[in-house]
């Protein structure tokens, strides 16, 4: 009777185990794009890409130093707890708003799933972490833990290649699917006069995403090759 009783608890703690395996296998592509984007949306960012040779003009007249004055007040409000005054506020040196409604609007729309985006981020790495220490703990359960986070940076370099490929062949066709995901069909769409345009054209967009995919690609790479060798040297012991 003992003795079958051992049986199911051992039974449900191997279940539990793998469940937590799975959830890390489908949480490290997602934890570490999202981690790749925050280390995008950074001043550096702004400053590399701005400075490349090759990076579009402004038709309407913006500079290098207009665009560096500008674009980190976009990307603080993405990231701060301000209100949309915060970029209502922006004027030109005439004293007329730098933004209109329209583009104030997509703004608040973009900080909501920005905002969303880092709380997963913050709270499914937290989770991440605990579930990591758990598995980490025991010596039984750590070949779930290197299986699952090998498997799941295998995963995110199978994602990401595939989306880098069909960003790179079919740019215009992954662009408006990743804004129709995300926002409201035609409210993400703007003049080429208009400042979100002017401080972040498409090519800002193509090299942002090229970037986060390789350093997504960088990271997935550096933790299959670490957990590669984890088990490596665990069948040689």
């Amino acid at each position: 009777m003992q003795s079958a009783e051992s049986e199911t608890v051992g039974y449900r703690a191997s279940l539990v185990a793998r469940l937590m395996g799975g959830y890390l296998v489908i949480t490290v592509p997602v934890l570490l794009t999202l981690l790749s984007v925050r280390l995008v949306m950074t001043p550096l960012f702004l400053q590399i890409e701005y400075s490349r040779p090759g990076f579009p003009e402004d038709f309407y007249g913006f500079t290098r130093e207009d665009r560096l004055e500008y674009a980190p007040y976009a990307l603080n409000y993405l990231l701060n707890s301000a209100g949309i005054e915060y970029l209502g506020d922006q004027t030109f040196p005439d004293g007329s708003p730098l933004y209109n409604a329209r583009e104030l609007r997509h703004m608040e729309d973009v900080k909501v799933v920005t905002r969303a985006a880092f709380r997963l981020l913050m709270w499914g790495g937290l989770a991440a972490l605990v579930i990591v220490l758990y598995l980490g703990w025991s010596r039984r359960r750590r070949v779930i833990l290197q299986q699952a986070l090998m498997t799941g940076s295998i995963l995110t370099l199978s994602l990401i290649g595939a989306i880098v490929l069909m960003a790179l062949v079919a740019w215009n066709t992954f662009f408006d699917a990743f804004h129709d995901m995300f926002f409201e069909s035609g409210t993400w769409r703007f003049a080429y006069s208009d400042t979100l345009i002017r401080l972040f054209p498409e090519q800002f967009w193509f090299d942002a995403a090229l970037v986060i995919g390789i350093l997504t690609s960088a990271t997935a790479l550096l933790l299959l090759l670490i957990t590669w060798r984890w088990g490596s040297n665990r069948s040689s012991v």
